[in-house]
């Protein structure tokens, strides 16, 4: 028989077991952190297309007879506009202390030559280039006719063909549904770019409405 040392039995008696002590799993804490990290990346994933693309109005850097400013536009009642109808030139909203719907172009992309607008998604197109053609909304999928240059002197120009600029209707202006003073509407073509049409031609992008002049 093995001699069996009594005083290894007795102390080993005495010690209690140490797998019963309430300690916290290993496992447990890693566990935690990787579901902190899922919730984590399933609120960005969620929130991404919330944020919000840098809205402007592309207005006519000259007033014509609309002091409010003339601004690229789609026809229709803001929220109920009508992209299928193309674009045209509108009062601009902004005097009323935020952009219309009808009327905020994506900045970003205007950098990169494509002018989205972001309620609805579409992109300024020139289905031809050709004087007096109407220029169109259509599905921005990156095709030649929507490829514009917003150039220093204000000039938009297809890229297709930079003597032609985006020119807005020679006027009279019409009146148009609402406002007061009533909102006044010109037509939107592409024309042969012209320095003698400079009022008509020149652009420039604000996010929100001008400053009144201050008096001398």
């Amino acid at each position: 028989m093995p001699h069996i040392n009594p005083t290894i039995g007795e102390a080993r008696r005495e010690c209690p077991d140490q797998r019963n002590t309430a300690l916290p799993a290993p496992a447990a804490l890693p566990l935690r952190l990787i579901a902190l990290l899922i919730t984590l990346m399933i609120a960005l994933l969620f929130a991404a297309p919330l944020q919000a693309a840098t809205a402007v109005e592309v207005t006519l850097a000259q007033t014509l007879d609309e002091p409010r400013g003339f601004c690229l536009d789609v026809p229709g009642p803001q929220t109920r506009a009508k992209p299928e109808q193309g674009l045209h030139t509108h009062s601009c909203y902004s005097y009323q202390g935020r952009l219309a719907v009808d009327q905020a172009f994506d900045a970003a992309m205007i950098a990169n030559g494509v002018f989205r607008i972001i309620a609805f998604d579409r992109c300024m197109t020139a289905p031809s280039i050709t004087a007096g053609r109407r220029l169109t909304l259509e599905i921005c999928d990156g095709r030649a006719a929507q490829q514009f240059t917003h150039r220093n002197t204000g000039h938009i120009v297809t890229q297709a063909a930079p003597a032609y600029c985006v020119t807005a209707g020679a006027g009279p202006s019409r009146a148009g549904g609402g406002g007061n003073p009533v909102h006044l509407i010109r037509d939107l073509t592409l024309e042969a770019c012209d320095s003698r049409l400079d009022d008509r031609q020149r652009w420039r992008l604000r996010a929100s409405a001008d400053e009144p002049a201050q008096p001398q």
